[in-house]
């Protein structure tokens, strides 16, 4: 009798794992892997392209979010990478970023109401309802809308925004060939991938940013185009400003057992907090619903919150990745990193909340460096846990990213890339995983999908082979 699943000439190759066959044959698995489709190449060279043009449209970007903050808080003329805390506008920087919010929402009303929140939820939503078809408009509201909300103190990082506008002119190139509706999506994700690559030389937790959050597949025909646009998109980024970590921080040593008990104790902690976090910034959007104002203004608002936040903590303003540096290499006191990420929660969840223009990945990233910092000072009091403040600091970073979005992989792998740490990435991977442990028992949805699945929009977690019917 012939066997279903093999030929005389698979014979000769030693299995794999054997107890599979029986659910190889169940799911109807192909016996032969089929060579890769040419049009793959032709994906790939167009991917190669979008990543560096992503990479200059990122370039640009912070040179512009760089002019705005400059005119705005400085009053002079130049597009260098300025943080809005050292600004010596006294009370005035109170309504600076309601002035910002009036122009983003204004934008929003007679522009795109797409430019409003962090993109990622909504280049989701165009790749699950509309064959990754997003608005050629998006390519350049979104990046000036975030650059007036940032460069006017708003509370949010560049990454978000440039990965939306990444997406949108992979969209926009999809729409304008010759290709499939995956392919398009395929070019969305790079397009997304290649943004987030250039902006943080990250070019492995951008493709993985991809799989988790775009994709919904991990294929070849999908994930080689993707992973050259994030390769050239870094490649453009080092030519430009070097090949250095972007948040430098001094090398930590090898993890000790108990403290990576420790580490995945905290990562448990820190899902707790990115659940709590998440309810809270759609609490705000809900009350923001409510208000008897048209949504136009609820902007202007919530940069009132920022601004009155910054004026008493300007280091909340702007994106702040200085601060991120400041508390994972030890910089900052116990006490200035719980004021710093208590401050930057009040600004950033009312910011995004009030329907503004910005991200998520920089502020949680401040947030949760800042938390995990604090609970590192605190173990360190015991030395024979063997905690590094600076570790848990990292820990915190990933973990409530993690906890919040559920991108494991994403999340563990991006802090090591932004390092250059080596011996974090046990104890990363440890406390991320029991974060997504944590937020998987207690939220349904995450910070990433609650927006459209409001909306009715189903959007798939878990990929396994189809069943026979």
């Amino acid at each position: 009798m012939t066997d279903p699943l093999h030929t005389p000439h698979d014979r000769a190759a030693i299995p794999l794992a054997p107890s599979l066959d029986q659910a190889l044959v169940d799911a109807r698995m192909p016996t032969r892997l089929p060579l890769l489709d040419s049009r793959i190449v032709r994906i790939c060279l167009l991917a190669i392209g979008l990543g560096m043009g992503v990479a200059c449209v990122a370039r640009l970007l912070t040179m512009l979010i760089g002019l705005v903050t400059n005119l705005a808080f400085y009053g002079r003329l130049s597009t260098s990478f300025a943080s809005p805390a050292g600004h010596h506008l006294g009370a005035w920087v109170i309504v600076l970023p309601a002035i910002g919010g009036i122009v983003v929402g204004a934008m929003a009303r007679w522009g795109s109401r797409a430019i409003r929140g962090h993109g990622i939820p909504e280049a989701m939503e165009q790749v699950l309802t509309n064959e990754s078809r997003i608005p050629a408009r998006m390519t350049w509201l979104k990046p000036v809308s975030s650059a007036i909300a940032i460069g006017t103190g708003g509370p949010f990082g560049a990454e978000g925004p440039i990965i939306a506008t990444g997406g949108a002119l992979g969209s926009l190139l999809g729409q304008r060939l010759p290709v499939s509706a995956d392919e398009r999506k395929t070019l969305l994700a790079a397009g997304a991938a290649a943004g987030m690559a250039a902006v943080f030389s990250a070019p492995v937790s951008a493709v993985l940013l991809s799989i988790e959050l775009l994709l919904f597949e991990r294929r070849a025909r999908s994930l080689l185009p993707v992973a050259l646009a994030a390769a050239a998109g870094t490649g453009v980024r080092f030519m430009v400003e070097g090949a250095g970590p972007v948040f430098p921080m001094p090398a930590l040593a090898p993890v000790a057992p108990v403290a990576l008990v420790m580490y995945a104790v905290l990562g448990l902690l820190m899902g707790v907090a990115g659940v709590g976090i998440t309810r809270l910034t759609y609490g705000i959007e809900d009350a923001f619903e409510k208000l008897p104002i048209h949504w136009m203004w609820w902007p202007a608002l919530g940069g009132l919150v920022v601004g009155a936040v910054g004026y008493v903590a300007p280091a909340t303003l702007g994106v702040g990745y200085d601060n991120i540096v400041a508390v994972i290499s030890g910089h900052l006191g116990l006490a200035a990193m719980a004021w710093l990420a208590l401050a930057k929660l009040v600004s950033w969840s009312v910011a995004l909340g009030s329907g503004t223009s910005g991200g998520t990945l920089a502020p949680l990233f401040t947030i949760g460096g800042a938390a995990g910092g604090v609970a590192g000072v605190l173990m360190a009091q015991l030395p024979w846990l063997h905690v590094d403040p600076r570790m848990a600091a990292l820990i915190g970073m990933a973990a409530l990213f993690a906890g919040a979005s559920r991108a494991l992989m994403t999340s563990a792998v991006f802090v090591f890339e932004t390092t250059m740490q080596p011996h974090a990435l046990l104890p990363l991977l440890a406390a991320c995983a029991t974060a997504y442990i944590v937020s998987g028992l207690m939220m349904r949805h995450t910070i990433m999908t609650e927006k459209i699945a409001r909306r009715g929009v189903y959007v798939p977690t878990d990929f396994v082979a189809d069943r026979p019917m």
